[in-house]
C-alpha cells in the first residue's frame, strides 16, 4: 500500500519532471528565434530551414506538456501554488509554442529575402530582436527563480517594442513610397518585425503568468497597470 509520504514524493517528483520539460521546451523556443534572426539578418538560409524543421519538436513537447498537467491535475488535484503552477505550466507551453510559430514565420520571410538582392534597411532589426529574445529569457528566469519582479522587468520592456514597432513599421512604409521596386522586400521586413512585437507579448504573457503563480493574481492583459500598483 502506498503511504502519505511516497505519495507526496511522487507528485514532487512529477511535477520537478514537468519544470524541467517547460525548460527544455523554453530553450528550444529561444533558439529558434535566435536562428530565426540570424537567418534574417545574416542570410542564412540554412538557420532558417533548422527552425522550421524544429518546430515538430516544439509542438509535440506542447502535447506532451499538457498531458501531464492533466494528469497531475486529475490524479494528484494540486492545491494551492502547485495547482497554480500545474495550470500555468499548460499556457506557458501554449505560449512557447505560439513563440516558435512565430519563429517559423520570421525563418519562412528569410527563405523569401535571401533569394534577393540584399536591401539597406532604415530600421535595426538586431536591437528589436535582442530586447524581444532578451524578454523571453528574463519570463523564463522569472519561472525559474518564482520572481515576479523579474517579470516585471518584462512587462516594462515590452513598451520599448511596441514603440519601435510603431517607428520601425512607419520607417518602412516610408521606404516603400520612395522606391516602389522595394515593396516586396520591404513587406517582408514588414512581417519580421510584427512577428518580433508578438514574440515579446508573448513573453509578457509567461511573465504575466508567473505573478499568478507565485501571488496568485490574475494580471493577464493588465500588465501596464501592475507595473505601476
Amino acid at each position: 500500500m502506498t503511504t502519505p509520504v511516497e505519495i507526496t514524493r511522487h507528485f514532487d517528483r512529477e511535477l520537478g519532471n514537468l519544470r524541467q520539460d517547460l525548460l527544455r521546451m523554453a530553450a528550444l523556443a529561444e533558439t529558434a528565434v535566435d536562428k530565426s534572426v540570424e537567418s534574417v539578418t545574416n542570410r542564412d538560409s540554412d538557420r532558417a530551414r533548422e527552425v522550421i524543421i524544429d518546430d515538430i519538436t516544439l509542438n509535440r513537447m506542447e502535447l506532451a506538456i499538457e498531458d501531464q498537467a492533466f494528469k497531475l491535475l486529475a490524479l494528484r488535484q494540486p492545491v494551492a501554488t502547485d495547482l497554480r503552477l500545474t495550470v500555468a505550466a499548460m499556457r506557458i507551453a501554449t505560449e512557447l509554442e505560439r513563440i516558435g510559430d512565430q519563429a517559423v514565420n520570421i525563418a519562412e520571410r528569410a527563405l523569401e529575402l535571401n533569394s534577393r538582392p540584399p536591401l539597406e534597411l532604415p530600421i535595426d532589426i538586431k536591437l528589436m530582436a535582442e530586447i524581444a529574445l532578451g524578454m523571453v529569457r528574463t519570463s523564463i528566469d522569472a519561472f525559474v527563480n518564482q520572481d515576479p519582479k523579474l517579470a516585471l522587468q518584462v512587462c516594462q520592456r515590452d513598451v520599448e517594442v511596441d514603440i519601435l514597432d510603431d517607428e520601425y513599421i512607419q520607417k518602412l512604409l516610408d521606404s516603400m513610397i520612395q522606391e516602389s521596386r522595394w515593396v516586396t522586400r520591404l513587406h517582408h521586413f514588414i512581417i519580421v518585425v510584427r512577428n518580433l512585437e508578438r514574440i515579446a507579448d508573448l513573453a509578457t504573457n509567461i511573465a504575466e503568468d508567473i505573478v499568478f503563480i507565485v501571488e496568485g493574481r490574475v494580471i493577464k492583459h493588465r500588465c501596464e497597470d501592475w507595473m505601476m500598483s
